[in-house]
């Protein structure tokens, strides 16, 4: 199974100090370090929110860096997933603006025969990340 990243499970995966860094890295171990997805919207949306977040601190260029770092490691595998699904494809439990992005993310996975991963157990069809005790 590959996992589409969702922006938060991108940027707890990137930043050690991230409240759920160690979250999905356990996940990630306990999975075997499945294969993973970004995508336009994931990789921009981490770049924007290490940029913004003034716990962070980051220029454009020094998440860009990270993120490009992050995808080039050994473990885990990175794939790149291209944008093909217009707005016909959004998913009809998607009701309000704060959806859309969701919605979109998780159909996108579903086309590319990916799952979207996030930290968010709200989202319909989308893999949550649980929450372990660390060993």
């Amino acid at each position: 199974m590959t996992y589409l990243l969702d922006v938060n499970a991108l940027v707890a995966l990137g930043l050690a100090h991230h409240e759920f860094h160690d979250r999905v890295g356990v996940w990630l171990r306990s999975q075997q370090f499945p294969p993973l997805a970004t995508c336009s919207i994931t990789e921009l949306g981490f770049v924007r929110v290490l940029v913004q977040a003034p716990a962070y601190g980051f220029t454009v260029h020094q998440a860009r860096t990270l993120l490009l770092r992050i995808k080039q490691g050994a473990k885990p595998r990175f794939l790149f997933v291209a944008d093909d699904q217009d707005i016909s494809r959004l998913p009809a439990w998607v009701k309000t603006a704060r959806q859309t992005t969701d919605g979109h993310l998780v159909q996108l996975a579903a086309s590319h025969g990916a799952v979207l991963a996030t930290l968010d157990g709200k989202i319909p069809g989308a893999y949550f990340i649980p929450a372990r005790s660390l060993p």
